[in-house]
């Protein structure tokens, strides 16, 4: 079979394509990746390694030329970091809460899930952090805010600290250096929780516009699109008006946003639909348009009709292609630009925190990776920066790699390790 070969077929009178092929054993990563005939799973492929954590003495594998070193630790499950200007860490600790088991599947996947430290009690605060002698590894620990709602995505401006909670966007008075928010905060926009729960932020460069990634409740609106109604979806905040609009849809689940400064455009990372393979489709890394829709739940990457779902035609006609394919089920949550010179050896381009997916019968992702860019676009393969999270027979994972951003000093990336319960930072080797 030609590895290249693709089928078309006239849906509504516009020709999208059905399938594409590969070779097995060919990743699905690249601006032109080659995708594997979707095969229906039945019931679906549930594989996840046992979080066990790092041992004293065991780090990371770091890329040549680079050093990683625990900034924190003894955290209880932390996904996202946000530095502020004066370098306080803030890192955002919380977890998914499982919903009441309706089918076998979903309880064999929530034991699946409680087994990998993904599901259970969540911490639902934001921990604040210090290194006031600059050496790489934080001194000071303070609770930031507590009682929170599965926090995750953070951001300040001009005075105002907001927080991504996985049932809306709340806003608390800040005061520079303070070590702690006070009072209950106030809502700006309501989101519906449960589903993929996880609320990133982030600030426009005009520091004008908040910017919120809302995923999907089910894999590919298993309960009907009403069930959908402002998910999938990038959300716009005006900061000035407070008034909320959907920006870009059609996104499964966009967790990591950041700005490509030449361009000032917004990127994202988003995870694709499961159940129909191993790279089927991949998830991917790319450009985002102001009313733009990019496929799902009726589509994936160039048009290619998922005949589960109930088809929309002109939909899938309006859908826009992704730029960056970054392989099937590697769950790439976490997302910042890295500017060259950052780290020693590499130029422009964007970091992601890939924590790997359950639906595999390989596993992938479990890395944070690097994708360079040139003339605001993805311009070659992916580096790794780190890796080593996962045993070689893939039953134990020590870590996994989510948020991902730069340093204090501007010369390192801190990762959040939500199995390992670690702060990772990144530096040049000395």
């Amino acid at each position: 079979m030609d590895i290249l070969a693709r089928t078309t077929a006239l849906v509504g009178g516009t020709m999208v394509a059905l399938r594409r092929f590969a070779a097995p054993g060919m990743q699905a990563v690249g601006t032109t990746p080659t995708i594997p005939e979707a095969k229906s799973q039945g019931i679906m492929t549930l594989k996840m390694p046992l979080a066990k954590g790092w041992e004293p003495g065991h780090v990371p594998t770091a890329a040549p030329g680079l050093a990683v070193n625990a900034f924190a630790s003894g955290l209880d499950h932390p996904r996202w970091i946000e530095v502020l200007p004066n370098g306080d860490v803030l890192v955002a600790e919380s977890k998914e809460q499982p919903g009441k088991p309706k089918t076998l599947f979903d309880r064999a996947a929530q034991a699946t899930m409680r087994r990998a430290r993904a599901i259970g009690d969540s911490a639902d605060r934001i921990t604040l952090w210090r290194d006031p002698d600059g050496d790489g590894v934080a001194e000071t620990r303070k609770v930031f805010v507590e009682n929170q709602r599965q926090p995750f995505g953070m951001a300040l401006v001009d005075g105002t600290f907001y927080i991504g909670n996985t049932d809306g966007i709340v806003a608390f008075p800040y005061t520079d250096g303070a070590t702690r928010l006070d009072g209950t905060g106030r809502r700006l926009v309501e989101f519906k929780p449960h589903g993929h729960w996880t609320r990133s932020l982030i600030v426009s460069p005009d520091r004008s516009k908040l910017y919120a990634g809302v995923g999907s409740l089910t894999n590919i609106a298993d309960q009907g699109m009403a069930a959908e109604e402002g998910r999938a979806a990038i959300w716009e905040l005006d900061l000035a008006t407070e008034k909320a609009r959907i920006f870009a849809s059609g996104l499964r689940n966009p967790v990591g946003m950041a700005w490509e400064p030449s361009t000032s455009t917004l990127w994202t990372v988003v995870n694709e639909r499961d159940g129909l393979g191993d790279e089927t489709p991949p998830d991917y890394l790319t450009s985002v348009r102001d009313g733009g829709f990019y496929g799902w739940p009726y589509a994936y990457w160039d048009r290619i009709v998922d005949d589960r779902v109930p088809q929309d035609a002109a939909l899938v006609a309006s859908a826009i292609t992704p730029d960056y394919a970054l392989g099937g089920h590697t769950a790439s949550l976490g997302l910042c630009w890295m500017p060259a010179g950052t780290l020693p050896g590499f130029p422009d381009g964007m970091v992601i925190g890939q924590h790997g997916s359950w639906n595999r019968s390989t596993l992938s992702g479990y890395k944070l990776i690097f994708v360079p860019f040139a003339g605001g676009k993805p311009a070659g393969p992916p580096r790794d920066i780190l890796s080593g999270f996962l045993s070689e027979d893939e039953k134990i994972a020590y870590g996994r790699p989510v948020g991902v951003t730069i340093g204090p000093d501007g010369k390192s990336l801190l990762m959040a390790d939500d199995v390992g319960d670690v702060i990772w930072r990144v530096s040049g080797a000395a």
